[in-house]
C-alpha cells in the first residue's frame, strides 16, 4: 500500500482514514466509502488504483463509532454482518461530509469532489450524492437499500452513476427494477446492470469477482468522474508519446516510462507481449523494439480517444527482412512485402499506458509470406488492407454464393 493513514475531524470526535495521493502529486478529491469488512486491504488497493487514475482518495473508517481500525475479510462475515445491521446511514453520511471537508483542505486535493462506494458504501455514495451538495459526482457499486431511499432523490445536484449485478442476493430483481424505474428520465444518472453477476463482482478477491464485469465497470466509473471532476489528460499525446519510443526512437527505458509500474501487452493472435514490467521490458528490449523491420510503418485510418482509452486502426506495413519474434515467432526471412490491417486497444490509467491489445488478422500475414495457400479458403492476403484503405474495392470475393443472389429481390 502507497497511502497513509489521517485524522478526520468530526462534530462527533475524530476517527482515522488511509489517503492515497494522486498519482500527479495533486488531483480532484474523492471519498471512498467502504464495504460491510472495514478499511482493509482491499479498500487501500482500490484507492490506490483510483490514485493511480489521478484522484487523492481517501478512505474514511465508517465503522469508528463501534469498533475502530477493522481490517475483515469474507470469512469475518458474521460479524461484519452484525456492524452492517446496526450501522446508523445517517451518521454514516455525516462522516462523509467530514471526510469531504477534510479531503478538500489537503494540499493533495485541488478541484471538485466526489464519492464512490461499494456495498454498504454503495448505499451511502449514493445518499451522499443525493444529500451533499459538495458532491459532483457519486458512483455506487452494488448499493444495498437504494430501493428505501428513492424519495432522496429529489436531492441529486450532480452526477450519479449506478452499477448493479443482475444476481444480487441483496438487491431481488423487484427492487432493481424499482431503482432503473425511478432513476429512468433523469439525465443526471446512467445505470448500468452487468449480465451474469452476483454481489461484489467488482472487487478483486472477492468469490464472486467478475473480471469482465469489474473492468467495463471500472471505465466507466472513470469517464463520469473524468467529465465531472477531471483531471483531463490527453491520451492522444501520450499515446503518440509511447509509439515514438517503440518504433522511431527504439529507446525501451523511454518506451517503459510511459507506463504504469506493471503493465502489460498481448498481441492477441501470437499471445506475444508480457505481463509486469520486467517480463515487458526484456520482451520489449529483445523481441519487438530492436526487432522490428526497418521499413516497417502505419497508415492511420482511424483513432477512437476515450476517457481511459485509445483505440487505434491502422495498416502495418513492412518488409520481411528478419525475423519478428512477436508477429510471425519462428519463421526466417521470406523478403516478402506485406500490409495487415491491424487493430490496438489501448488502456491508461491517468497519465500511464495500463495495457495494450493488440489484434490483427494472422491468415492474412501467413498468405502474404507463403506459408498458407488461400485457394479453398476462405481468406485473402494483402486485399484485406486494400479494401480497409479504398472501401469501393469488391465485398464478398471469397463468397462463393454472392453470385446467386444477384437478381433475389430484398423485402
Amino acid at each position: 500500500m502507497t497511502g497513509t493513514t489521517i485524522e478526520i475531524t468530526s462534530p462527533d470526535g475524530q476517527f482515522s482514514g488511509y489517503l492515497a495521493s494522486s498519482i500527479d502529486g495533486k488531483g480532484p478529491g474523492l471519498v471512498l466509502c467502504q464495504e460491510i469488512f472495514g478499511v482493509n486491504a482491499d479498500m487501500k488497493a482500490a484507492a490506490d488504483h483510483l490514485a493511480e487514475e489521478g484522484y487523492t482518495v481517501l478512505v474514511p473508517d465508517l465503522f469508528w463509532r463501534q469498533q475502530a481500525g477493522l481490517e475483515l475479510t469474507e470469512a469475518d462475515f458474521e460479524k461484519a454482518l452484525s456492524l452492517y445491521q446496526a450501522f446508523d446511514e445517517n451518521k454514516g453520511v455525516d462522516d462523509i461530509q467530514s471526510a469531504l471537508a477534510t479531503l478538500a483542505q489537503r494540499p493533495e486535493c485541488e478541484g471538485d469532489l466526489g464519492v464512490l462506494g461499494y456495498c454498504l458504501g454503495g448505499k451511502l455514495a449514493y445518499l451522499a450524492g443525493c444529500r451533499l451538495p459538495e458532491v459532483t459526482c457519486a458512483v455506487s457499486y452494488y448499493g444495498v437499500g437504494i430501493e428505501q431511499s428513492l424519495a432522496d432523490l429529489e436531492g441529486l445536484s450532480g452526477k450519479l452513476v449506478l452499477h448493479m449485478a443482475d444476481n444480487d442476493q441483496f438487491c431481488p430483481a423487484e427492487a432493481r427494477e424499482q431503482i432503473l424505474a425511478a432513476v429512468a428520465d433523469n439525465k443526471q444518472i446512467h445505470a448500468f446492470v452487468y449480465p451474469d453477476t452476483e454481489h461484489a463482482f467488482g472487487r478483486v478477491g472477492s468469490s464472486h469477482y467478475n473480471k469482465s464485469a469489474a473492468l467495463l465497470a471500472h471505465e466507466r466509473s472513470i469517464k463520469y468522474l473524468r467529465s465531472t471532476l477531471g483531471p483531463d489528460y490527453d491520451l492522444e499525446a501520450l499515446w503518440e508519446e509511447h509509439i515514438r519510443h517503440e518504433f522511431d526512437t527504439r529507446d525501451v527505458p523511454a518506451t517503459m516510462a510511459t507506463m504504469v509500474a506493471e503493465p502489460y501487452v498481448n498481441h492477441i493472435p501470437t499471445m506475444t507481449g508480457g505481463v509486469g514490467s520486467s517480463q515487458l521490458a526484456r520482451f520489449y528490449q529483445y523481441h519487438f523494439v530492436h526487432g522490428n523491420p526497418q521499413d516497417m510503418a502505419m497508415i492511420p485510418i482511424s483513432r477512437t480517444v476515450g476517457a481511459s482509452q485509445v483505440v487505434d486502426e491502422f495498416v502495418m506495413t513492412f518488409t520481411h527482412d528478419s525475423e519478428i519474434d512477436w508477429l510471425v515467432p519462428g519463421i526466417k526471412p521470406t523478403g516478402r512485402q506485406v500490409e495487415i490491417p491491424m487493430l490496438g486497444v489501448v488502456k491508461f490509467r491517468g497519465p500511464k499506458l495500463y495495457h495494450e491489445h493488440i489484434y490483427w488478422d494472422q491468415a492474412s500475414v501467413l498468405v502474404q509470406l507463403g506459408l498458407l495457400n488461400p485457394d479453398g479458403l476462405p481468406t485473402a492476403g494483402a486485399a484485406t488492407a486494400h479494401k480497409l484503405l479504398d472501401e469501393s474495392l469488391p465485398s464478398n470475393t471469397l463468397m462463393p454464393s454472392w453470385a446467386s443472389s444477384a437478381n433475389k429481390t430484398v423485402d
